[in-house]
């Protein structure tokens, strides 16, 4: 229990360091910050065990991740919100 929710806490500071790097509108609030964040630090362990880069297996790696999620969260929503256009 107690690694889900220090999963959390470190998602939650690499998608908040994410869009921090990344300013801008986007859709979501502390929730989807979250999930950005958590779903980066898999993008970022992944991504380094497929360069063999010790780097990307930490918080670095997190963040490198949610930056990705948070760009093509951002072309998603955006084709979804500008389809009627």
């Amino acid at each position: 229990m107690l690694s889900i929710i220090w999963t959390a806490i470190i998602g939650l500071l690499a998608g908040a360091i994410g869009k921090l790097i990344m300013p801008g509108k986007d859709p979501g609030g502390i929730i989807v910050t979250m999930l950005i964040g958590i779903g980066g630090s898999f993008v970022g362990k992944y991504l380094g065990e497929a360069l063999q880069v010790n780097f990307l297996n930490g918080f670095g790696g997190a963040v490198l991740g949610a930056i990705i999620i948070l760009a093509l969260w951002r072309v998603i929503s955006n084709k979804i919100l500008n389809k009627g256009e």
